[in-house]
């Protein structure tokens, strides 16, 4: 007898892990086949999908559970998942996350905000929605936001055992890593009790979302001449503020001396400076604040920082406090999410 609630034509149970590269959703992907095959004799499959390892940059994690007597001969990305986690809210920006969503799937996302909003900016109708405030908790217990998703993803499929997943949290760790052991268990655990379900009613003519695959902009046909390339590597066009985790830098203009040692440590383009005269009337480049948009939380300027002028702050905002957001800082000139 199958243990899996759902199954598609393949005979496949199948999960896809929406994330940010620096959240985690490689490895939880990998423990989470890993709890299945090893904890349950399931058939499984793991394997993850990016570009650059950088972080900021989408990623996507796949996981194919059957039962033991099927076997797995398709590697293919997962178009129409059961079951969809989404690591942070900026990913809408940035990736169709619901593409090929079934009528009755499920998606889990990590937010703070209420299930009608999330709906209303993931554009679909029916389905179930779920909801955990895995930053939080990762701030809380000091550690990722990829343990306390699993913990929710562990509640959704409830064909899993729990303790099978602290098992291997402790096999992953315990080696490299044992102060971490219980930190993540307890994140786990906070996860799976803390997640929150809303159901949308599916009707009987009820269609999935259609999967769409995302194209290159740049091809055979529209290549430049010579292959030369437009756009060198760069974090220009890039939203990274999904990779943060928790904590974002303050600055305080009064105590700001304009000294650039923040701006000397930043690994992308975080400061903003505006040209000007000292009161000697010497040109001078001023500090004017920090985009957001660029910022990694990586705090590497609070550290450099001579007078306390940048500080450390929890950020507790969604992805919808924009407008509150640019009211409470001096400067925010591609938003915050």
């Amino acid at each position: 007898m199958s243990i899996l609630p759902q199954k598609n034509e393949l005979g496949f149970f199948e999960i896809r892990l929406e994330s940010i590269g620096g959240l985690g959703a490689n490895l939880a992907g990998k423990m989470l086949a890993e709890a299945g095959v090893l904890g349950l004799g399931l058939n499984g499959s793991n394997f993850s999908s990016y570009g650059s390892e950088k972080k900021g940059s989408p990623v996507k994690s796949f996981v194919r559970y059957c039962d033991p007597d099927v076997e797995i001969r398709d590697h293919s990305p997962i178009e129409e998942p059961h079951v969809i986690g989404v690591f942070h809210e900026a990913l809408y920006k940035m990736v169709n996350v619901v593409s090929g969503m079934r009528p009755d799937g499920i998606i889990l996302v990590n937010s703070t905000r209420e299930f009608d909003d999330i709906k209303r900016d993931l554009k679909i109708e029916y389905g179930t929605v779920a909801i955990v405030d895995a930053l939080s908790i990762a701030v809380d217990e000091k550690t990722k936001v990829n343990t306390a998703m699993l913990g929710a993803l562990f509640r959704i499929c409830d064909f899993l055992d729990p303790e099978i997943m602290r098992n291997v949290i402790r096999k992953t760790f315990e080696k490299k890593y044992p102060h971490f052991v219980e930190p993540n268990i307890r994140t786990f655990d906070r996860g799976y009790n803390e997640v929150k379900f809303k159901k949308y009613e599916v009707p009987e003519d009820a269609v999935g979302k259609k999967f769409e695959r995302p194209q290159p902009q740049l091809g055979y046909l529209t290549q430049e001449i010579g292959g030369v390339i437009t756009a060198q590597a760069n974090s220009v066009l890039k939203d990274l503020s999904g990779s943060r985790q928790g904590f974002l830098p303050q600055l305080e203009q009064e105590k700001c001396i304009h000294c650039a040692a923040c701006d000397t440590v930043c690994p992308d383009y975080c400061f903003v400076w505006e040209a000007g005269e000292d009161k000697k009337g010497r040109k001078q480049l001023f500090l004017k604040g920090i985009d957001y948009q660029y910022c990694k939380g990586c705090l590497k300027c609070v550290e450099a920082c001579p007078t306390d002028a940048l500080s450390e702050l929890r950020e507790m905002i969604g992805f919808a406090d924009t407008n509150r957001v640019k009211q409470n800082f001096p400067y925010v000139a591609g938003g915050i999410s």
